[in-house]
């Protein structure tokens, strides 16, 4: 079971640095997880990943079930022997699958919603290749087709055999554009796959090798919100309870310091909180002071991955024309292997002739950029400067236009 310990709380807001101990290892919080999908963070090795001082590792429970399979994973010792990192590991539940799959297949809705968008209800769409009901969430392989059933306990027997330190209870990711009878039907049901996923944690762990998250859900609507904190808050208080907890979506990015902000100040302060899927600066920034202590997003190497790279005033499009003949690096004060060995102009022509490496390099300066970025919000914290280095951060990072 993991140990967490608050170092420094910041006056005026929820933020706190922290660390969490687990059996591989310590994190030092705020921190940001790395997200190695398939047991693999893409196009990098494990070492190049520890090079960046990276704290934590998080796979994908849907993904490895269906390849090579848990049993296979298990035979391996865990994911992250098999993929040899040695650092903290967690896993997701495999319910934000469910939601790819059903409310938001063949959309462009995400979790996280960017604006109103305007659409009341996307749960009948056609072609859907899951569909959720009391008993779990029964799906078809985006691989081959064929049909699995995830219910809390398979989750759990499922998350078990991957081996993680730090775990996800079973959820109901909702769209964001979801109504409130809606969201508040499916929170209901996320209560219930919580205290089964409790229980069946508590029946395969007996010691205490891995530490379960609750997950909170609620959509945008604050009393569900807080009614989920409330309930699922009071299932962590004896020691066979939820040792830590999740924020799911779904809310615009423009409220998340505020949604997230109405969970943190209901759940109990001892538990560390884990917000999933966001990765960007500002709502990192925002995630921290409402009293976030972990977060995983795939954006860095996804981005990466189609030449868009992080810099201190803000995203940069490596394939654009005039970095064809620019021999500086990425960014002059960034000490990443890619910026101390490379160009623009090389990364460039990388990206140009579709050369693998172009994502390698391009994915070790994201994280290093957003790895960096939550350690100096880490010690901002501890020397009381955070508000000056958010304001100064701000002030010259300009985030992409979204229309």
């Amino acid at each position: 079971m993991l140990k967490f310990s608050i170092h420094k709380k910041l006056d005026g807001t929820m933020a706190r640095a922290g660390e969490i101990e687990t059996k591989n290892g310590v994190i030092k919080t705020p921190a940001f997880v790395v997200v190695g999908t398939k047991a693999t963070v893409k196009s990098m090795t494990a070492e190049q990943i520890r090079s960046l001082n990276a704290q934590v590792v998080l796979a994908n429970t849907y993904h490895l079930y269906l390849q090579p399979g848990a049993d296979i994973v298990d035979q391996a010792g865990g994911f992250g022997k098999f993929m040899d990192w040695h650092g903290p590991t967690m896993t997701d539940s495999g319910g934000f699958q469910a939601f790819s799959l059903g409310a938001a297949f063949g959309n462009s809705v995400s979790k996280v919603a960017t604006s109103d968008v305007g659409v009341s209800d996307i749960s009948a769409v056609s072609g859907q290749l899951a569909k959720v009901t009391d008993e779990g969430v029964m799906f078809k392989s985006h691989l081959d087709g064929s049909k699995h059933l995830f219910t809390p306990e398979s989750s759990m027997e499922a998350q078990w055999k991957l081996g993680a330190d730090m775990i996800f209870a079973f959820d109901e990711c909702t769209s964001p554009t979801a109504p409130y009878e809606y969201q508040k039907k499916s929170l209901a049901r996320t209560y219930d796959w919580a205290k089964r996923s409790l229980a069946r944690h508590n029946e395969l762990d007996q010691n205490k090798e891995q530490s379960l998250f609750a997950v909170i859900q609620g959509g945008r609507f604050q009393d569900l919100r807080e009614e989920a904190a409330r309930s699922l808050g009071a299932l962590a208080q004896d020691s066979d309870g939820f040792d830590g907890f999740g924020i799911g979506g779904s809310f615009t990015k423009d409220d998340i310091g505020t949604a997230v902000g109405w969970v943190n100040a209901l759940l109990p302060e001892d538990k560390p909180r884990h917000l999933l899927g966001i990765g960007e600066p500002l709502d990192l920034f925002n995630a921290v002071e409402a009293g976030c202590d972990l977060f995983d997003c795939i954006a860095p190497t996804r981005m990466a991955r189609h030449g868009s790279l992080h810099t201190a005033d803000g995203r940069l499009n490596i394939k654009n024309s005039r970095f064809t003949t620019d021999f500086t690096p990425i960014e002059a004060s960034c000490q990443c292997y890619t910026c101390l060995h490379h160009t623009r102009a090389y990364l460039a022509h990388l990206f140009r002739a579709d050369e693998m490496t172009a994502a390698t390099l391009a994915s070790i300066h994201n994280l290093h950029f957003i790895l960096r970025l939550v350690e100096k919000i880490r010690e901002s914290i501890l020397d009381d400067t955070f508000h000056t280095y958010k304001k100064e951060f701000l002030a010259r990072y300009h985030p992409p236009k979204t229309s």
